[in-house]
C-alpha cells in the first residue's frame, strides 16, 4: 500500500509528465512525444483503428492523424483531468482520466470533442516515467 505523501507525491510527478507529454503533442513534437512512451509502446486513440506499435509507428500514426489538418488553421488543445492513479504490481502505475479536446479556429467558436476516458499503463525507465499503453475510449462511441 501506498502512503498518502507518497502517492501526492507521484500524483503531481504524473501530472507534470502529462502536461509536457500534451504541450509535446499539441505543438507537434510528434518525435518527441512519442519519445515519452517505451519503445515497445501502445497508442490506440482513434475508434476502430489498430493501434500505433513502437515510438517510430506513433510517430508515423500521428503524422497520417494530423495531415487532415494541413491546410486548416486549427489550434487543439488537450485537457486532461479526474485522474486515478492505481499502483501496481512491480512498480507500474495505471492512470485512467478523462480527456477532452478543445479545438479553435479563427472566426469561429470553440468546440469541445471528443470527450474521453483514457487508460495509461505508466511506467519507470532509468528514473522517469514513460507511457507503456495508451488506450483512448470515445464516449460517443458506443
Amino acid at each position: 500500500m501506498i502512503g498518502t505523501e507518497s502517492l501526492t507525491d507521484l500524483y503531481v510527478e504524473v501530472q507534470h509528465f502529462y502536461a509536457r507529454q500534451m504541450h509535446l503533442l499539441d505543438g507537434g513534437a510528434f518525435e518527441e512525444y512519442a519519445a515519452t512512451f517505451t519503445e515497445d509502446g501502445e497508442f490506440t486513440h482513434t475508434p476502430q483503428q489498430p493501434p500505433a506499435r513502437t515510438r517510430a509507428g506513433i510517430v508515423a500514426e500521428l503524422n497520417r492523424f494530423h495531415q487532415r489538418f494541413a491546410d486548416d488553421p486549427v489550434v487543439r488543445r488537450h485537457w486532461f483531468n479526474m485522474l486515478k492513479l492505481d499502483p501496481l504490481e512491480g512498480g507500474d502505475i495505471a492512470a485512467t482520466y478523462y480527456a477532452l479536446v478543445v479545438t479553435t479556429r479563427p472566426g469561429r467558436n470553440v468546440t469541445i470533442a471528443p470527450s474521453c476516458v483514457v487508460h495509461d499503463v505508466l511506467v519507470r525507465e532509468n528514473g522517469a516515467l514513460l507511457t507503456r499503453s495508451r488506450k483512448v475510449d470515445h464516449d460517443q462511441v458506443p
